[in-house]
């Protein structure tokens, strides 16, 4: 989540199976006009999210290249690596051959623009500040590789779950105290101008850091006890890692008096498919949400 460098999303030519041959022209998150005559059959991805959406879209057949991170679906594996996020190989990338390059927050603008100076077209995407930013995302990917109306199908359900979370945590009588921390060296945490700041809101609770007006930050331990969260949330890779930073939390006697420690209400959050903006964020909602408010979901006597 200590991300860097804005990412943005590179995309040539581009249209999906059984699309109509009709120009596409769409004006990407960096401003610039792409314009494609027919679908992309050689599409390269420089974000694990867009790796994601463009498998969902139906147009995974027609990835050619993908980052080492992009390993879900399992289907991602077995396409050809161009580098990291902040690392990735133009020439690598110029090799394939590719008719549209989608990059996303973590490139470095340097690589899009030695991308778009060798003549490769590129899409770029920017990342919001809300979960709600997922929905115009699909959508320019799904016209860019003119999968609109997978796009649309997508999208339609992940909005009916967010209303049916909304109408399960309406009335919920508070709105518990929620520190997010990063595992790792030091408490990372986000603040309002992350849109992992509003998954927690959606989730009616309230984060401790959303006073702050940055996206992610090192937090001071003496505030987290003023904080007194009553839910600690732990954004990890593996369950083994949250293991880890959980019993750093609880082996700290300054924490003891902190309403999650004293409780153990201390939980995993897979980090993976929270930091990747895409389809799963609604399941990292939905999971928190749960965590948050297991009354909730409780099944009727």
């Amino acid at each position: 989540m200590r991300r860097r460098l804005l990412v943005l999303a590179a995309i040539p030519g581009m249209i999906a199976l059984g699309a109509s041959a009709q120009p596409v022209s769409i004006v990407d998150d960096q401003g610039h006009r792409f314009t494609s005559a027919s679908a992309p059959s050689r599409i390269v991805s420089l974000a694990p999210n867009v790796t994601e959406i463009l498998f969902a879209l139906g147009a995974g057949d027609r990835v050619v290249g993908v980052t080492r991170f992009c390993d879900y679906p399992e289907a991602a594996l077995a396409k050809t690596r161009i580098g990291g996020l902040v690392d990735p190989s133009p020439e690598m990338i110029q090799s394939l051959a590719p008719d549209l390059v989608v990059a996303y927050r973590g490139n470095p603008l340097r690589t899009i623009d030695r991308l778009r100076a060798i003549g490769l077209p590129v899409f770029v995407c920017d990342i919001g500040k809300t979960v709600d930013s997922l929905f115009p995302l699909l959508d320019k990917l799904g016209r860019v590789t003119r999968r609109e109306a997978e796009a649309a199908r997508i999208a339609g359900g992940l909005k009916a779950r967010l209303e049916a979370l909304r109408e399960r945590l309406a009335g919920a009588p508070d709105k518990p105290r929620v520190f997010l921390a990063l595992q790792g060296n030091g408490l990372w945490t986000c603040g309002r101008e992350s849109y992992i700041h509003d998954l927690i809101e959606r989730c009616a609770a309230e984060n401790v850091a959303g006073k702050i007006r940055r996206d992610w930050f090192h937090y001071n331990l003496e505030q987290i006890v003023r904080d007194d969260p009553e839910v600690i949330i732990i954004l990890a890779r593996t369950e083994k890692d949250f293991r880890r930073g959980r019993d750093r939390f609880l082996a700290d006697r300054r924490l003891g008096r902190v309403a999650a420690v004293k409780t153990g209400r201390i939980y995993f959050l897979d980090e993976n498919i929270t930091s990747r903006f895409g389809p799963r964020l609604v399941n990292a909602l939905e999971e928190t949400a749960r965590n948050v408010h297991p009354e909730r979901f409780e099944a009727p006597s």
